[in-house]
């Protein structure tokens, strides 16, 4: 149970555990054979503050509603279980299979539970379809003997036939490759970085095949040096099996203060665009936040594609189909107040700025001028979220002001999508090219939104917003 009146910042459609800590989405895979999503994520099972670090577990037939089962992987007295990845093992390369079923094995990094710490790469595996698990007897089956060396994606390479993993080295700010015919037995074939932000640690590597663009987008999480605090940045390039080779430079994925580890799910049907999702919230202040007795939830799961743009690839992000979660729709044309939208809302904003050189939303609006303002630049070409007066404020120094994200197409026809939901708020660009997304902590009366122009009048605006029910 939740601590009294804590609960109203539950998340309705987004996964929050339901006590207790959570973090870095782990394992997401999709198995076909029964139609379900499954998240892996870091999981605290005893406390709402980051510790035991063991892998929680929820399922979904549709990424909006979740249900939550029991520790998959709980931590042991010698190490606590990182992130990593899942997959399935449909050929048996592992040998973990039995009796014809195929095994899940899931490949994640062992942190020692020892002072000098230690961090090398595990596995377990599992044949009731990710219930239960076994640690291989044989762990770690990859350690270089580093303090700080984690956080393995894998995934199966067509073109060598093989096993291919990305993983960190945090403090060199290096992505590391290896290949297995396997799972058990890994040999480096190639190495990425530095590159881009190296501020601060990097973590949480992804790597993820576009085969219609012929193109691979590399992840990285970087502790500190997102405009925000910390964030997820990205290179598109071609990958061989062994090298990664960027074709532009680094950019962010979100430019909002709380999208970080985002994984890709595996498992999915040809043809079927890559999700991801990742933790809504970031360590500088995850602790300080207002929930109580659990802590932390997940971003909506984001469709992913890549499309030219005037400087390279382009990545694009768009929500998953909410239309079954939606109430009647309500309107607002021109600038205005919409009273009592609700806690738990999408919104949809056509704009034509005309004279305007700004335009602002504002949404869980209520007294005192509480707000979380999300406004478009049109001669800077920018938009932006600023939570500085959102409800309840955590004090760190990335908390207030205002989060942008550049915009060329700000100056003409626009089109945002903003979904929030209680304490999380996520915008979209219409063509999915830029993204924001923060937690707030607004009063449970403040459900109004109001629009307006600044520097002169609109040639058009129009807001739809639709209640959102699970």
């Amino acid at each position: 149970m939740s601590a009294p009146g804590t609960d109203r910042f539950r998340p309705r459609f987004h996964f929050t555990a339901r006590q207790h800590w959570i973090n870095d989405p782990n394992g997401l895979i999709y198995d076909a054979a029964t139609g379900l999503y499954h998240l892996f994520f870091q999981h605290n099972p005893f406390a709402a503050v980051w510790g035991h670090m063991s892998w929680g577990h929820a399922t979904s037939t549709d990424l909006l509603h979740w249900t939550e089962l029991p520790v998959a992987i709980p931590e042991t007295e010698r190490a606590s279980i990182f992130s990593g990845s899942v997959v399935i093992d449909h050929h048996n390369t592992s040998g973990f299979g039995r009796d014809g079923v195929a095994p899940w094995v899931a490949c994640y990094t062992g942190c020692l539970r020892r002072p000098e710490g230690g961090q090398a790469q595990e596995l377990a595996y599992s044949l009731d379809q990710g219930l239960t698990w076994t640690a291989h007897d044989a762990n770690p089956v990859l350690d270089l003997g580093l303090r700080d060396f984690r956080d393995p994606k894998v995934f199966w390479h067509a073109p060598t036939g093989r096993w291919c993993m990305a993983v960190v080295l945090p403090h060199e700010h290096r992505v590391l490759f290896y290949a297995s015919a396997d799972l058990k037995s890994w040999a480096e074939v190639g190495r990425f970085g530095p590159a881009g932000c190296t501020q601060a640690i990097w973590e949480c590597p992804d790597l993820i095949e576009f085969p219609a663009q012929g193109r691979w987008l590399l992840k990285v999480d970087t502790f500190e040096g997102h405009p925000a605090g910390s964030g997820a940045q990205c290179w598109v390039g071609t990958f061989d099996g062994c090298a990664f080779q960027p074709e532009g430079p680094a950019f962010w994925a979100d430019h909002g203060s709380d999208f970080y580890a985002a994984l890709s799910f595996a498992g999915l049907p040809p043809g079927r665009a890559p999700i991801w999702l990742a933790w809504m919230n970031q360590h500088a202040y995850a602790k300080h936040t207002p929930t109580g007795a659990w802590c932390g939830a997940m971003s909506v799961p984001r469709e992913l594609g890549l499309q030219p743009g005037p400087n390279g690839w382009q990545l694009t992000q768009q929500p998953v189909d909410t239309r079954a979660l939606r109430g009647p729709a309500r309107e607002l044309v021109g600038p205005g107040v919409l009273a009592d939208a609700g806690s738990c809302t999408e919104w949809l904003w056509t704009l034509a700025p005309g004279e305007a050189h700004s335009s602002t939303l504002n949404l869980c609006c209520g007294a005192q001028g509480e707000r979380t303002e999300i406004g478009v630049d049109h001669r800077r070409g920018t938009v932006w979220i600023d939570r500085s007066r959102s409800g309840a404020v955590v004090s760190e120094p990335h908390w207030a002001g205002r989060q942008e994200a550049p915009w060329p197409a700000a100056s003409g026809p626009i089109t945002l999508r903003v979904l929030v939901d209680r304490c999380t708020v996520e915008v979209f660009s219409g063509d999915g090219t830029v993204a924001l997304s923060a937690v707030v902590f607004p009063d449970a009366a403040s459900v109004d939104a109001a629009v307006l122009a600044r520097g002169g009048a609109w040639a058009h605006s129009r807001l739809q917003c639709w209640a959102l029910d699970v």
